[in-house]
């Protein structure tokens, strides 16, 4: 059965290869919209279970593997942010704060319908930014298609005090549990054959 990855995610499709898995790009096309009144996991595991449904009804004997990333601070989502006033707003948010990096994941399997939901969450301390260093960030363009506006593996590292848990989680697709999950199905052996 193939792989596939229903994300058009650069940062999820390199998370993927670097760990030597054999897969497939198709995008899904569910709009990230939030519902009233839902809480954050809800949220991303209902978009990550849309979005693997969304590509998987085009396919045969696949596993699909969708996700959902969000950051809450103080109680509110930010998805990504719409352009350069939306970017400034949620750094400032985030500037000198904890905040919390929730991503859901979900993998069906088209043959069967066999589904495996999961969420994961990271949490990440800011150091206090200036004015200065937060207009200079935006101007590198990095944090347009970033939830919370920001990159942990890029340019944005720089602002990061503290990790506390999944480091892939916060780029957008937490690897270890992820990989557990395929293996408990038997789709993916890691280093099959190593000794």
């Amino acid at each position: 059965m193939k792989l596939i990855l229903a994300s058009s995610s650069p940062r999820r499709k390199e998370l993927l290869k670097q760990i030597g898995l054999r897969f497939a790009v198709v995008p899904s096309g569910v709009e990230e919209k939030i519902k009233d009144g839902e809480c954050p996991v809800d949220h991303v595991l209902r978009l990550a279970e849309e979005k693997a449904l969304d590509v998987a009804k085009d396919l045969k004997d696949s596993w699909v593997i969708a996700a959902d990333t969000i950051v809450l601070v103080n109680g509110e989502i930010l998805g990504k942010p719409a352009g350069k006033q939306d970017a400034y707003q949620m750094l400032l948010k985030l500037s000198g704060k904890e905040h919390r990096v929730i991503t859901g994941f979900c993998i069906l399997n088209t043959g069967n319908g066999e589904t495996i939901k999961e969420s994961v969450e990271t949490t990440v301390t800011f150091k206090e930014l200036t004015e200065e260093e937060i207009r200079g960030y935006i101007k590198t363009e990095e944090p347009f298609d970033k939830a919370g506006g920001y990159a942990i593996q890029g340019k944005g590292s720089f602002m990061i005090r503290e990790i506390k848990g999944s480091y892939t989680n916060v780029i957008g697709l937490p690897i270890c549990e992820v990989v557990e999950a395929l293996e408990r199905v038997g789709r993916v052996r890691l280093f099959d054959g190593a000794r």
